[in-house]
């Protein structure tokens, strides 16, 4: 039997960690031996983790990635801590919009000669998470794949660093075709590494949890429902959202309400958003959902905002559950959706997504012919897994 590691960070509520315990939910067990390692046992989806894989015991040091710099200090991790004051102090040196990405690069890199390395040796080791330098460093495998879940040509990172982390990997895996692309606009050099796996959908999973009862406002709100279900971050544009909206009631469109699933680092500054806006009543953040399927289904149509994607997992997710969706055009929203046939594609600006919500709102004809396109589409793809299992 063939032996599978597959590493990520926790199973906090995002779309990484769906897409994970998708994945987990159709491996083939009879073929495959899996390993399951988290760095930390933490976040709501731990419940979700099917029986098929072992969880491997949670490690101490790995775990500090995500405690404060004090936290680390005090449990006696004092070269660690240092590592992380060093990864911050350089990331600040480069400001930029998300400099928190190579924060959690340089950390990683400076911190590898204090982590310690696993003894067991693989047929195939997955890093589900970027950076991707656990498996790369401290695993021994005969076959190493990293996965890709964003736009890379919109991520500032180190290159070279990163060159020579993805270097250590056989395969690249690309949740789409566009990612792929936009990864390939970064890393040319990498071109025969990267393959495309698309993030494995649980239709009937999606169908059922959304009839599950659930504490719904919406369920009782008449007006013209948006949903989005995202991070409250930079890359997922709800700072836009909020002024898209602004947008349509100063035309008259006070009927429209926008509904946020999510939490994040951004919360404050969003909230304070929405009160200068005089929003609050109708740009409604309700926060963080271990099962956000109920609110997608009580909504009327689903707005993914973002400035940057890989593949969004809840826009899948809504077309299952048969919603109406609109996306901003980032680079890889073509290999999203299908604009005209299972959603649209709006301009990535705050006027272009008042302008998209504006079309759809007044389009009830169009509404139901995406509806009626998405009811008819097969969105079973565990197939998609044959081409992990070709790779060992």
């Amino acid at each position: 039997m063939k032996k599978v590691l597959i590493a990520s960070f926790d199973m906090e509520v995002g779309g990484v960690e769906r897409s994970l315990i998708s994945m987990l939910n159709h491996f083939d067990y009879d073929r495959y031996e899996v390993d399951l390692m988290l760095y930390s046992h933490t976040g709501d989806f731990m419940e979700l983790l099917p029986a098929g894989p072992t969880l491997l015991p949670e490690n101490n040091i790995y775990k500090t990635f995500r405690m404060p710099v004090s936290s680390v200090m005090k449990n006696g991790n004092w070269a660690i801590g240092v590592t992380r004051m060093l990864a911050r102090y350089k990331a600040n040196l480069q400001k930029s919009a998300e400099s928190g990405y190579k924060q959690m690069q340089y950390m990683w890199k400076y911190a590898l000669p204090f982590l310690p390395k696993m003894e067991k040796e693989y047929d195939i080791a997955i890093s589900y998470l970027w950076p991707h330098y656990f498996v790369a460093e401290k695993v021994k495998a005969k076959t190493k794949i990293a996965w890709i879940h964003t736009d890379f040509s919109t991520v500032e990172t180190d290159r070279d660093m990163d060159l020579q982390m993805w270097h250590q990997y056989d395969k690249i895996m690309a949740v789409s075709e566009e990612c792929k692309k936009a990864f390939l606009n970064k890393y040319s050099s990498l071109h025969k590494k990267v393959c495309v796996m698309e993030n494995i959908t649980s239709p009937d999973f999606v169908k059922d949890l959304a009839n599950a009862p659930v504490d719904n406002p919406m369920v009782k709100d008449d007006r013209f429902k948006l949903i989005t279900v995202a991070r409250l971050s930079y890359a997922k544009g709800i700072d836009e959202a909020v002024k898209a909206l602004k947008i349509l009631h100063d035309r008259g469109y006070r009927g429209i309400a926008w509904y946020i699933v999510g939490y994040g680092g951004d919360e404050a500054s969003i909230r304070e958003l929405i009160k200068e806006q005089k929003l609050e009543d109708s740009f409604i953040l309700l926060g963080k959902k271990i099962n956000p399927y109920p609110y997608i289904k009580a909504a009327n149509l689903y707005v993914q905002p973002s400035r940057y994607e890989g593949k969004a997992v809840t826009v899948v997710e809504a077309q299952i559950l048969a919603k109406p969706v609109l996306i901003t055009n980032y680079a890889t929203a073509k290999s999203q959706v299908r604009k005209g046939i299972d959603g649209d594609i709006c301009q990535m600006s705050v006027e272009g997504i008042a302008e998209g919500i504006e079309k759809l709102y007044n389009d009830q004809q169009m509404r139901e012919a995406l509806i009626q396109n998405c009811v008819r589409a097969d969105y079973f793809n565990h197939t998609e897994l044959n081409k992990l299992y070709q790779l060992v």
